[in-house]
């Protein structure tokens, strides 16, 4: 990305399970300790801080489960939101549901992806929207940032030459890497190529301050860092749509609300994660089932970028460019635990 080059990451598992024997899964990834205020070792502190003093709570009563997390511990959503997801699968198999119907109900069992390149040089990123093209995917992401603005616009034009007329859409995707002038600049230089900015600059602030002059939509993504800071940008008129990661606003409750806030303002939006395997697919994959189609950004998945499941049978993938959604109760994925080894801490 624009400001971090990642090479490997180490995803944090919850594991919940109730006195009555059943099990519910959680997880939670951040992307390193520069892409956010987040790092795998603060999900863990901040799962330990919290997890005596959830002994005893129902974990099928998410809404009460929440409010027993933020009063012991203020802020760190991204760990919080580990522990609501492992509620949902446990609360899905209580109830012999999916998530997606705890969730409103999905609208698809076929849901759509998309597919984020990194940043590199125009060939190589015009060869990637080719082959994603060809796979099926309706989206495509491309990375910009971090270099000479001139490079990234060539990127954009080289990739337009492969999508024009495929129907395919375009997000040109910053992590906050673009200083205004940049981001100005982009989007004047390329203004018959439909494609949207996706957080284009490092604030709110600097966003506001060029959103009039901009000849493209403008998604918020890592600013979106809780309810409140999607309200502030939604009142404000900052953006015309979000790319939203399901830890980043706390868990899968949360989201829900989120989707809802899109739906009311007509706001297309994604529903991603930063990183992770299969119970966060799971996730992701459930909520977005769920979104309005016509609203639907895509689902991001790590699943192409990493090696292996944590379910071998029933594990979250993309196929042509889709993710079926999982059946069965809860995630509708079991994790071979085998695979974790021993626990970093147990609470009982």
């Amino acid at each position: 990305m624009a400001n971090a080059l990642v090479w490997s990451l180490d995803t944090t598992i919850v594991k919940i399970v109730t006195d009555s024997g059943l099990v519910g899964w959680g997880e939670t990834c951040p992307v390193g300790p520069t892409y956010q205020p987040h790092h795998a070792a603060g999900a863990r502190a901040a799962l330990m801080e919290m997890a005596q003093g959830l002994i005893g709570v129902d974990p099928t009563q998410i809404g009460l489960l929440h409010r027993k997390m933020d009063s012991l511990l203020n802020g760190h959503g991204y760990a919080k939101a580990a522990i609501d997801i492992a509620a949902h699968d446990l609360t899905g198999k209580a109830y012999g549901v999916r998530v997606a119907d705890l969730l409103g109900g999905a609208v698809t069992d076929r849901v759509p992806s998309y597919y984020a390149s990194g940043v590199g040089e125009p060939d190589e990123i015009a060869r990637i929207a080719a082959e994603k093209l060809a796979e099926g995917y309706p989206r495509m992401q491309v990375k910009v940032g971090g270099r000479p603005v001139e490079v990234d616009i060539a990127v954009v034009r080289k990739v337009w030459e492969v999508l024009r007329g495929t129907g395919m859409r375009l997000a040109v995707d910053a992590n906050r890497g673009l200083p205004t002038r940049d981001a100005l600049r982009l989007s004047r230089e390329c203004p018959e190529i439909p494609f949207i900015m996706e957080q284009p600059c490092n604030t709110m602030e600097e966003i506001a301050a060029i959103r009039g002059q901009l000849h493209h939509a403008v998604y918020v993504d890592e600013n979106g860092t809780d309810l409140n800071a999607v309200l502030r940008a939604v009142g404000a008129g900052l953006c015309d749509g979000f790319g939203m990661k399901v830890t980043r606003i706390g868990g899968l409750r949360p989201m829900a609300t989120f989707r809802d806030i899109c739906e009311v303002r007509a706001m297309p939006h994604t529903c991603d994660d930063a990183w992770g395997g299969d119970i966060i697919a799971a996730a992701c994959t459930h909520i977005g089932a769920t979104v309005q189609p016509r609203l639907n950004e895509g689902v991001w998945l790590a699943a192409p970028y990493i090696a292996g499941n944590f379910d071998v049978e029933n594990g979250v993938n993309i196929v042509g460019g889709h993710i079926a959604l999982p059946k069965g109760p809860g995630l509708g994925i079991t994790p071979d635990e085998t695979l974790f080894g021993a626990p970093v801490a147990s609470f009982d």
